[in-house]
């Protein structure tokens, strides 16, 4: 290496001579020691995989200058160490692989370059959906229908595996994939290529953040984003703010860490932190388990940073070994940390490094909460959960309203279950899952509702047989442990057995309501809850019919099951009353944190991580049995509804194309703030008289073979039928929720891909009007393929969801921003104009661009294009475009 900051160092293991490391700079250089965590690994990956980075930005000496370097937007190509994906995002990014072999062939150049070249791991999580409950054998049932409907997503999967080296893939009914990242694949320090170096990651889903909580840096990016970095490319970004988050104090007996990490989503929503990291210190954190960390650092998204980092310390390394990992190299990952200074110790304050700005959180002052009932940043203390409940009800239709009259507040709507019955009102859960990576991998609320379960079973209490109750853990080893436990029996009793390994509830695959329940919510215009261990509650994402969905801890899942609605004061009312007649309450049954603790000493131990995961590859049989291709190309089935080869490529030369300005634009929809990935690319099931239902009707298909959006990305045609077919959508158009919006030629309100179709049909270009936030939730990739192909061009926004914003850079649509200051209601923009915006022959990062309306009014607007790399993707129509060109040439 010539860099003269690239020291390397001689072995730290004598029995591996080659193994030697990189550091940043001299150890006693006092500015590196005052370097944050998370920015010391980014700038080792930046090194080790750039040589000439900052040698030729002139910026050497000056990096380690912390405060001063913030503000000139450095460069970092960042090379990740590995890349994870899930099957929902991974699918599609196979089927990109496979385009894009068949496109680097028809350019002439070798097809097998499309491979990739770091190591990749693909867990099937996302297929799974909550179709039986309540069972000794819905598990099994679950994963044959599983198997049944995404049998050729899965042979397909399984082509891919064979077709390309370093992609692995890990079957379905292994667990969620940030649990199994954090249980089993994440290494903390790579021992790869004759050199030490810190791990780091990205994946196609936005929740891999979780593996900060180890001290692995790593985000979710798109899966264009993913692709272009498993085919050798750096992700180019400038040299982030950090936040430093401080935490001190010990937490209450009654609290959990799903109570602490709402509390602070709620507090960094309110911080700002959207594409900063944030890194965690103070005394405070010594108090939490990785398990905990891991919890705050998954949700992540959910309060807009980049990042979520917990240094490595101790406790890092005594969790390797409990999950499991080969002893000798944990003490080499320990020896290697403290040889380049980046073992943390968090009660010595000399090691706190310089951030940007520092913020709070005193852990005595976190009390019992959950979040909702549309957002997971709207916390609510539980205390507060009734009164804040019956408020929404009559407030105004948005993120805390349903605007439900006075009068009817108190409705009441019978029906019959299984010849009983039953009555249900605005508030009733009809919904109560543990389930969702976010809470699944923590043993100590896991061991909590196990606890409370049994307690509850032997006070009397149960759940009613409505409830569609359900618990799908993030790995086989909550199953273990829950069992050996001894508390798996009383959660079945109460109807959470484990009906899957997956997402499941927390990503929409809910399942089916009892049809009786879905007419009295009907009938009655009812605003019925889910309750939830997920981390992410969106309108319209968990499931059509309930309009009110908490995020709660897995305690307070099963709480809120037995009272079997929101409208409760835990302090004050019984949870139910038992058959001798008395009334129990919530604090009889809570489980203290010393009983916790005691079990999970006892019975969450390294045996159990290495019988679970030495088998994860092969444990399955009906994975075993597909019987997939072994070609190099992929043979395309034109019946396909599942794989289909998409257009991205079609006409695709070698030489570049202009970028043009855009002429004439029609406004396809005018959206408020916080519109999600989930607004614009749906996960869930598929309405039946959606565009995506008349199309696979076409097909010869059944509602009963649908499927989900999710699992039906590897197909473009019913992808983009699906874009902005959310039932929750609110289109600034239209006077009433749902998927539609104005074709302004003929004045019809048509659903929005039909729309789309006929304006594209008459050549006119299309843009997207919208608030702050916009593209907040999944890193969905289809949340930007899903505008393109719709004709959509550009969008203009007042802010963006950083992953979501570099999705559309990916795939050529132009991320306009407004002003500082401006937006369109200070522009008196109605989005019934028709819009030019000129794009100039030379573009730079963030440049200003003229927009004129045929009004005659003209404005500016922010190019979002924050990097030399990403005008060069747009120069090329996107980043896959780049790369294949890049290949074929």
């Amino acid at each position: 290496m010539s860099n003269p900051f690239v020291r390397i160092v001689e072995p730290l293991d004598p029995k591996q001579p080659l193994k030697k490391f990189f550091n940043l700079s001299k150890l006693e250089d006092v500015r590196y020691a005052h370097l944050p965590f998370s920015i010391r690994v980014l700038l080792e990956a930046a090194i080790r995989n750039c040589d000439e980075f900052l040698v030729k930005k002139g910026d050497v000496e000056n990096i380690l200058n912390w405060k001063v370097m913030q503000h000139k937007n450095v460069e970092v190509p960042f090379k990740p160490a590995r890349v994870i994906l899930q099957d929902f995002t991974g699918v599609p990014a196979v089927v990109d692989f496979a385009a894009m072999r068949d496109a680097v062939k028809k350019l002439g150049g070798d097809p097998e370059k499309i491979n990739p070249i770091c190591p990749a791991d693909l867990v099937i999580d996302h297929s799974i959906q909550v179709d039986f409950n309540r069972q000794s054998d819905s598990l099994q049932k679950n994963q044959d229908l599983e198997f049944e409907r995404n049998k050729e997503r899965f042979e397909f999967l399984k082509w891919g595996s064979q077709a390309f080296k370093n992609l692995r893939i890990i079957p379905p009914g292994s667990g969620i994939i940030h649990q199994v990242n954090l249980e089993y694949l994440a290494r903390v320090v790579m021992d790869q290529d004759g050199y030490y170096y810190p791990d780091s990651v990205v994946g196609t889903d936005s929740h891999t953040t979780m593996i900060d909580g180890l001290g692995v840096l790593g985000w979710g990016v798109g899966g264009i984003e993913a692709e272009a970095v498993m085919l050798g490319q750096p992700i180019s970004m400038v040299l982030p703010e950090v936040v430093g988050y401080k935490l001190v104090g010990n937490p209450q007996p009654l609290v959990t860490s799903t109570d602490i990490v709402l509390t602070i989503t709620k507090h960094l929503r309110q911080v700002g932190v959207v594409g900063k990291f944030v890194e965690f210190f103070g005394p405070g954190v010594a108090q939490l388990s990785i398990a905990d960390r891991a919890t705050i650092a998954n949700m992540c998204p959910e309060y807009g940073a980049t990042a979520a980092y917990f240094p490595v310390d101790d406790i890092s390394i005594g969790y390797l070994i409990q999950t499991g990992r080969d002893k000798e190299k944990v003490m080499c990952t320990k020896r290697y940390l403290e040889a380049v200074g980046m073992l943390r110790d968090f009660k010595n304050s000399s090691q706190d490094p310089d951030f940007t700005q520092v913020v709070e959180l005193d852990l005595h002052t976190v009390v019992p909460c959950c979040s909702g009932p549309k957002r997971p940043q709207d916390k609510v203390a539980v205390s507060d959960m009734k009164k804040d409940f019956e408020s929404c009800l009559g407030a105004k239709q948005g993120f805390k309203g349903f605007q439900i009259a006075p009068d009817r507040h108190n409705s009441i709507v019978k029906f019959n279950f299984e010849g009983r019955d039953f009555e249900l009102s605005h508030g009733s859960v009809v919904i109560a899952a543990i389930t969702s990576c976010t809470n699944t991998s923590n043993p100590s609320v896991m061991l909590g509702a196990g606890l409370l379960a049994k307690k509850a079973v032997e006070a009397g209490l149960t759940v009613k047989p409505y409830i569609k109750t359900s618990l799908s853990p993030g790995s086989g080893v909550v199953t273990y442990y829950l069992r050996e436990s001894g508390v798996m029996p009383y959660l079945s009793r109460l109807g959470f057995d484990v009906v899957g390994y997956g997402c499941m509830t927390c990503i929409g695959n809910s399942g089916p309501l009892p049809e009786s329940v879905v007419e009295a919510i009907t009938q009655g215009d009812l605003v019925a809850v889910g309750v939830l261990s997920g981390n992410r509650n969106f309108e319209g994402r968990v499931h059509p019919n309930t309009r009110a969905n908490y995020l709660a801890s897995p305690p307070l899942v099963i709480a809120y099951a037995i009272a079997g609605t929101v409208r409760i004061d835990f302090e004050k009312e019984p949870l139910g009353i038992n058959a001798s007649g008395k009334k129990i309450f919530l604090k009889d049954i809570w489980p203290t944190r010393n009983e916790i603790q005691a079990v999970e000493r006892q019975f969450v131990i390294p045996g159990m991580f290495k019988e679970v995961y030495q088998k994860i590859e092969t444990v399955n049989k009906s994975w075993n049995a597909l019987d997939a291709p072994s070609d190099k190309l992929y043979t395309w089935n034109p019946k396909s509804t599942y794989i289909k080869s998409p257009p991205f490529f079609d006409g695709l030369t070698l030489a570049l194309q202009t970028p043009k300005t855009i002429e004439d634009a029609y406004v396809l929809l005018s959206f408020g703030d916080s519109v999600t990935t989930d607004h614009i690319s749906p996960a869930g099931n598929i309405a039946r008289n959606s565009p995506a239902a008349r199309y696979l009707t076409s097909r010869g298909l059944t509602p009963r073979e649908f499927n989900s959006y999710g699992s039906r990305r590897g197909n473009d045609a019913v992808m983009a039928r699906g874009t902005f077919a959310n039932i929750r959508l609110v289109n600034k158009f239209i006077d009433k929720q749902g998927p539609q919006t104005i074709h302004f030629p003929s004045g019809e309100i048509l659903d929005v891909f039909d729309a789309a179709e006929r304006y594209k049909q008459a050549g006119h270009p299309l843009i997207v009007l919208a608030g702050k936030e916009y593209g907040a939730g999944s890193s969905r990739d289809w949340a930007a393929k899903g505008p393109f192909l719709l004709g959509v061009k550009a969008v203009l926004a007042e802010s963006y969801e950083r992953i979501h914003r570099s999705n559309l850079v990916g795939m050529g649509v132009i991320p306009l921003q407004y002003l500082p200051g401006e937006d369109a209601g200070t522009l008196g923009l109605t989005g019934r104009e028709r819009y030019t915006i000129i794009i100039p022959e030379k573009l730079k990062p963030q440049m200003n661009v003229q927009i004129k309306l045929d009004t005659g009014k003209t404005f500016h607007a922010i190019m979002r294009f924050d990097t030399d790399v990403e005008l060069t993707y747009f120069h090329n129509g996107g980043i896959l475009n780049y790369m294949i060109r890049k290949m074929a040439s």
